[in-house]
């Protein structure tokens, strides 16, 4: 069955790393949420998109080692050079739990677009599949947000899906040029009031609607960030539910 209702989960969460080095992945609570919101069953059918970094093999081989031992039915769709896939929309539509990847935000859109993807993966929105991500996989859904798509140094991005009207910053705890980015962004009114998240956090979104915020880890936090009257920016803090 799908979703009772179109969500998302923007997050700065994910994976867990093993200690066999960058590509030894297991999965956080974040799609055992996923799988439950999406009201998935016993075999949870998840797909992995990773266009935010080309489609690269050795992040495939990971995320499939990932599930490998577990109860979910992963399959991916890669862009590069070519849909692996027949039919993209039957796909897609068939799917419980779509995830993207990190990466460059400003490319996943572009190549999403040129392929058609960002209305079929509206139509799955609307259609109960749960869509979730982690960094790009979360500002994708947004506004914008800050990103490192053009360089080491951070820039405001504007050409998000924005399905949710929001700004979103990630990895809001653990880079420094984020949480002052977001600022300069609302601020000067380059982004809508934003919904960030510290690594290990993540955002539930039902319709258009923050519900709550989540994490894998104690410690973390999401904020809201708005711009006053007078243009002064305001940070407030959204205390996040502890997955099991």
């Amino acid at each position: 069955m799908p979703a009772s209702e179109p969500t998302i989960i923007a997050t700065s969460m994910g994976f867990f790393r093993g200690d066999r080095g960058p590509y030894d992945l297991r999965p956080g609570p974040v799609f055992e949420l996923a799988a439950e919101l999406a009201e998935a069953g016993s075999q949870p059918r998840i797909c992995y998109l990773g266009q935010a970094v080309g489609d690269q093999p050795t992040s495939l081989t990971s995320v499939y080692g990932a599930f490998a031992d577990t109860r979910f039915r992963l399959s991916h769709l890669a862009l590069f050079p070519m849909p692996n896939v027949e039919d993209v929309r039957a796909h897609l539509l068939a799917q419980d739990v779509i995830w993207v990847g990190g990466g460059s935000v400003a490319n996943l859109v572009a190549v999403w677009r040129v392929h058609g993807l960002d209305e079929i993966l509206h139509e799955c929105w609307q259609a109960g599949v749960v869509l979730a991500g982690v960094s790009a996989g979360s500002i994708c859904w947004h506004v914008g947000g800050a990103t490192d798509s053009f360089g080491l140094r951070l820039r405001g991005f504007t050409d998000g899906l924005a399905w949710l009207p929001y700004g979103n910053g990630v990895h809001y705890d653990s880079e420094g040029q984020r949480r002052p980015l977001m600022h300069e962004l609302v601020g000067d009114g380059t982004l809508p009031t934003s919904h960030c998240t510290d690594d290990g956090v993540g955002l539930v979104y039902r319709g258009t609607r923050l519900v709550e915020a989540i994490a894998d880890r104690e410690g973390v936090s999401a904020y809201e960030v708005s711009r006053d009257a007078d243009g002064s920016v305001r940070e407030a803090v959204i205390a996040p539910r502890l997955l099991g």
